[in-house]
């Protein structure tokens, strides 16, 4: 799958602490050279959606935040609009009515803009309705539940970035198991993708990987045995021989093979070097103990005037370079 990366966000992302996610968005389109352009028209509020990413891309190191909202067909002609897309290094899709999306922006000259985009190697992410609309097939709406069910949602065209697949989103919060199931028990050829809140699919190269608290579900319908062709009404549905992918932080999925790479965690250099120094407490109070034969409460306070020394020395010494 040629082009840029693609980040498929299942929603809620953290934007107060670390903000992992749109830090990396930030980073793939370009760091401080960064030009991203906010495409709100799914969701319902006014500027302010705009304001919260714009004060987000900035804060994280970007060059350029611009808003690209059309609130119809006839505006996603827009050539101004078509043209801040044609300059911009990070496209961002908001959440909100993924059908007011997908019907307002797909088979227009925005919608071919934020696809060429991609194809000329810019940033593609998106958050709920944003991440259903980069495949090409999204789910528009539909209702909860683990048990697939005939009727139980309705599919939608996307944009085609991740050909191949359908996506839903807030997967694990709102169980929406039942519902993926369904659309691949109907359609096999499709690859179901699920991902949870504060929780991104980053597709590079045709691999996917996992960053976020949370993880993407993977459903490959490839084998199955259903009876969706027959089922009526809301009746439940035979899927037997779906392959289940559940795959967390870290882990990293071939899609042209439908394959699992070979998985290995990566440590946060922050959370690494946070553990270490923990390590090197515990092992200085063990000896302490063996020594001293102190009682850990009084070798705690031993090690918190310790640190506060060390700091007090830390802040002479950087005053002295100053």
């Amino acid at each position: 799958m040629p082009g840029g990366p693609l980040m498929i966000i299942g929603g809620a992302e953290d934007k107060l602490r670390r903000r992992r996610i749109l830090k990396e968005f930030v980073a793939l389109s370009g760091g401080p050279d960064a030009r991203i352009a906010v495409i709100p028209t799914a969701s319902s509020l006014g500027p302010e959606v705009v304001e919260v990413y714009d004060a987000l891309f900035r804060a994280e190191g970007a060059a350029e935040v611009h808003t690209v909202r059309p609130e119809s067909r006839e505006e996603a002609g827009d050539e101004e609009l078509v043209e801040q897309l044609g300059k911009a290094t990070g496209v961002f899709m908001t959440g909100g009515n993924q059908l007011k999306l997908s019907s307002i922006v797909c088979g227009t000259p925005v919608g071919d803009a934020i696809v060429a985009a991609h194809e000329r190697g810019a940033c593609v992410g998106g958050t709920s309705a944003g991440a259903s609309i980069q495949s090409s097939h999204m789910l528009a709406f539909g209702v909860g539940g683990s048990t697939p069910k005939q009727r139980m949602t309705q599919m939608a065209a996307g944009l085609g970035l991740v050909p191949g697949t359908v996506i839903d989103q807030h997967f694990e919060q709102r169980n929406r198991y039942g519902r993926l199931l369904m659309i691949v028990a109907q359609s096999p050829q499709l690859l179901g993708m699920g991902v949870d809140e504060d929780t991104a699919a980053l597709v590079q190269d045709g691999v996917l990987s996992v960053i976020g608290r949370g993880a993407v579900t993977l459903l490959d319908p490839s084998s199955i045995t259903t009876n969706a062709f027959e089922a009526r009404r809301s009746a439940p549905l035979l899927a037997s021989g779906v392959v289940l992918h559940v795959l967390p932080e870290g882990a990293r999925f071939d899609l042209a093979t439908r394959t699992l790479l070979p998985y290995g965690v990566e440590v946060d250099p922050t959370e690494a070097a946070e553990m270490e120094e923990a390590g090197r407490d515990l092992r200085q109070m063990a000896r302490d103990i063996a020594a001293s034969d102190a009682s850990p409460s009084v070798l705690r306070r031993r090690l918190k005037r310790t640190r506060k020394k060390k700091a007090g020395a830390d802040e002479t010494t950087d005053g002295d370079h100053a």
